[in-house]
């Protein structure tokens, strides 16, 4: 019988939003990561009951600009060019297992390099502060539909008789934010898998349901394109934040609600930059035996 391929992986996640790492750092990149086999390597590691089970899969990678450089896989095995809980984890990895001794790094990304700031407590990485870059808001960078100057606020889709009305905001990936009563009772799988394939979307969104529970907090749910409704994601903290306090409906300091846990979100709006603070934790390591 024909031995399966044996791919050395790490698990990581930051607030529940898991990924599986591969570790290409060695200097040159192994055969099973050509980018014509990453998708596919992607759903088949991502797979909850045949696979490792994660949200998607992170390649960690050299890079000719930065310190490092991540590639960011959803599940279904489609690309996104940020995740924010994702990058809280490379930093953790690349700080924690000795590939750098700086508690200050950049990660090259598809949508250019962040920089991270890494908080210890001994030899271990406890919370890691990003800066997410600023937020942008025509139509024609985020990518949605309509005039490519103009922005997207409260744009109404109907969904099963029921109207949502949609605010777009590009934080990497575009996101559409949407204002509800209460996020816990919503039908997320019904509901965002139309708004994230909306036709108002040129290559689909991240869909962020918010409920605003005070100035300082809200409390998000996240339908995210190619991985469906995830414990946290990210950029979509930083979306939500972002609209929130645009909307007058909170400070440009908030604590978001996650399903996996809390991200803490600020938002410089003279500077138009984000920051993003986080944890980031190991769960396991091992060897993926790849299905033929």
């Amino acid at each position: 019988m024909k031995e399966k391929r044996k791919i050395p992986f790490v698990k990581m996640h930051g607030i529940g939003n898991d990924y599986i790492y591969i570790d290409a750092l060695g200097g040159e990149t192994p055969e099973y990561l050509e980018e014509i086999k990453i998708p596919t390597l992607t759903q088949k590691i991502s797979n909850r009951h045949f696979g490792v089970g994660s949200d998607g899969l992170i390649l960690i990678l050299p890079s000719d600009s930065a310190d490092f450089r991540m590639r960011i896989f959803n599940a279904d095995g489609s690309e996104a060019k940020m995740c924010g809980n994702g990058i809280r984890c490379v930093g953790k990895y690349v700080r924690d297992l000795g590939f750098t001794d700086k508690d200050t790094i950049s990660i090259q990304t598809e949508s250019g390099i962040k920089y991270l700031k890494l908080n210890r407590k001994g030899d271990e990485t406890v919370e890691v502060v990003v800066d997410m870059g600023s937020p942008y808001f025509k139509r024609g960078e985020i990518p949605a539909a309509g005039d490519p100057e103009s922005e997207m606020n409260d744009h109404p889709v109907e969904v099963k008789g029921e109207v949502f009305k949609v605010t777009a905001v590009g934080m990497g990936n575009p996101h559409g934010v949407v204002y509800v009563n209460d996020v816990d009772s919503l039908d997320l799988p019904s509901i965002g898998s139309v708004l994230a394939n909306a036709d108002i979307w040129p290559d689909r969104a991240n869909i962020e349901f918010v409920e605003v529970l005070n100035p300082e907090e809200i409390k998000v749910r996240v339908w995210e394109r190619g991985s469906e409704e995830t414990m946290a994601c990210g950029t979509g903290a930083c979306a939500s934040a972002v609209a929130s306090f645009r909307k007058g409906k909170t400070g440009n300091s908030v604590k978001v609600h996650l399903r996996g846990g809390t991200l803490s979100i600020n938002y410089d709006d003279k500077d138009q930059t984000v920051r993003m603070t986080g944890p980031a934790a190991f769960v396991a390591k091992g060897e993926f035996l790849m299905p033929e």
